[in-house]
C-alpha cells in the first residue's frame, strides 16, 4: 500500500536527510558504538544541514515549520540505516517542544540559537534510581533560595547525558503538593555541583551516551525555570504524545528496515535445493510479518497527520509499534539461522538496539494502563 501522506517537499527532504546519513553518520558509527557515544561534529553537520530546530522560529535559526512529517523523515531514515548513536530525535521532538513552547523571551535568545546549530545539545532528566514509570516516586528537589533554587538529587538512564550542554530536569519545588508540586529548571553545563557518572553501558544503542546525573546543591537560577513552578507535571503530560509517537515512527521503520533485508536472505539464501523462502512456514512467517508492519504503518501515518494527537492513540501506536518491532526483529533473526546471532550482521545490531523500545517512553504495561483508564471502566 502505497505512502499518500508526503509532499514533493518531504521527498527532497528525504533525499537530502539519505545524503546526510550515507556522509555524516553511517561511515563513523561502528567507531561512536566501540566509543559509547558520538562525536560533537556530527551535531554540528546536522544543524548546517538544517536537521534540527524544526519547531524554532526562523528569527532563532530554526525552521520555523510545525510538520511533523519532517521529524518523521529522519527519525525513519536514521532508524533504517541503524544509525542508534544521534538522538536527534530526543533533541527535535522531546525537548524542542519544552523550550519553544515554555521558554521566555531572554531563554530564547540564550538557548534557540545553539540549539539549532548544534552547538548546543540538549536532555531531559526524569528517571531516577528509585522512579522511572512512576513520576510520583522522582525525590529530586529544588528549593527556592533569593534568586537560585539549590538542586539535589540524581537521574539516571540519561539519553545525551554525556553530551548535553543543557538538562532539563524534573525536580520537587514544593514536596507537599503532590503532582502540583514538580517544575522544569534548566541546568547548565558548567554549573558547579552539577557532576556526570558513568557512561552507561548497554545491550544495544551503544553509540548513544546515555549517563548518570548527580546534582549537589547546585544554584540554578531562578531564570533558568522553564515555564510556571509547579506546572511541570502537566508540561509533562502535554508533551509525551508526540515523545511517544516518535519512538512509535522509529519502531515502524526499523521493523520495516529488518524486514526488507530478510526477505532478501529468504531469496537469496538456500536450503534443500531451494531458498528458503519457499518453504510454506517461512512463507506464512513472511506473509504475517508483512500484514502487521501494513497495519501498524496505516495507523501510525494517521498519527503524523492528526491535528490533535490523543494522549492514548500515542500510547496505543508507541506500546503496539514497539511490541510489533520485537516480534519482527525476533522472527527475522530466527529467518537468518545462524547468522542472525553474528554481530556482523544488521539483524544481530537491530535485535539488540531493538529490546530497549518497549521501556523507555513509557513501558507496554503502562501504555495499555494509560488506554484503559480512556476507556472509563
Amino acid at each position: 500500500m502505497r505512502r499518500d501522506i508526503f509532499t514533493a517537499e518531504h521527498d527532497a527532504f528525504r533525499d537530502l536527510v539519505r545524503t546526510f546519513i550515507a556522509k555524516e553518520v553511517t561511515p563513523h558509527h561502528a567507531r561512536w558504538e566501540a566509543a559509547g557515544v558520538v562525536d560533537r561534529d556530527v551535531w554540528l553537520a546536522a544543524g548546517r544541514a538544517g536537521l534540527l530546530g524544526f519547531f524554532v522560529d526562523e528569527a532563532h535559526g530554526g525552521a520555523g515549520v510545525r510538520d511533523l512529517r519532517y521529524h518523521a523523515i529522519l527519525t525513519e531514515e536514521l532508524a533504517r540505516a541503524g544509525a542508534t548513536g544521534p538522538a536527534f530525535g530526543l533533541h527535535n521532538d522531546i525537548i524542542g517542544p519544552y523550550l519553544t513552547g515554555l521558554a521566555d523571551d531572554a531563554q530564547r535568545e540564550r538557548w534557540l540559537p545553539g540549539f539549532c546549530r548544534g552547538e548546543l545539545i540538549t536532555a531531559i532528566a526524569m528517571t531516577e534510581p528509585g522512579a522511572g514509570s512512576d513520576l510520583q516516586g522522582l525525590r529530586t528537589t529544588a528549593v527556592r533560595d533569593g534568586e537560585h533554587y539549590v538542586l539535589n538529587g540524581q537521574k539516571t538512564f540519561i539519553s545525551n547525558g554525556i553530551l548535553a550542554d543543557l538538562v532539563i530536569v524534573v525536580a520537587r519545588t514544593d514536596p507537599s503538593a503532590g503532582h502540583r508540586g514538580f517544575s522544569l529548571l534548566a541546568v547548565e553545563r558548567g554549573m558547579p555541583g552539577f557532576e556526570r557518572g558513568r557512561n552507561l553501558e548497554k545491550i544495544g544503542q551503544k553509540a548513544q551516551d546515555t549517563a548518570e546525573l548527580f546534582f549537589t546543591d547546585v544554584r540554578v537560577p531562578a531564570a533558568n525555570l522553564l515555564g510556571e513552578e509547579g506546572k511541570g507535571f502537566q508540561y509533562l503530560m502535554r508533551n509525551l504524545p508526540l515523545e511517544r509517537l516518535s519512538i512509535a515512527v522509529a519502531a515502524m521503520a526499523a521493523a520495516e528496515a529488518v524486514f526488507e533485508l530478510t526477505l532478501e536472505h529468504c531469496r537469496s539464501r538456500t536450503a534443500f535445493g531451494q531458498p528458503i523462502g519457499r518453504f510454506q512456514h517461512n512463507r506464512f512467517v513472511l506473509a504475517e510479518l508483512r500484514t502487521e508492519l501494513q497495519l501498524g504503518r496505516v495507523f501510525v501515518d494517521r498519527c503524523l497527520t492528526e491535528p490533535r494527537l490523543s494522549v492514548e492513540d500515542a500510547a496505543m501506536a508507541k506500546w503496539w509499534c514497539t511490541e510489533l518491532q520485537l516480534r519482527v526483529v525476533d522472527r527475522c533473526l530466527q529467518l537468518h539461522g545462524g547468522y542472525g546471532y553474528m554481530l556482523e550482521y544488521p539483524v544481530a545490531r537491530a535485535y539488540l538496539d531493538a529490546r530497549v523500545q518497549t521501556i523507555y517512553g513509557g513501558t507496554t504495561e503502562i501504555m495499555k494502563e494509560v488506554v484503559g483508564r480512556s476507556l472509563e471502566l
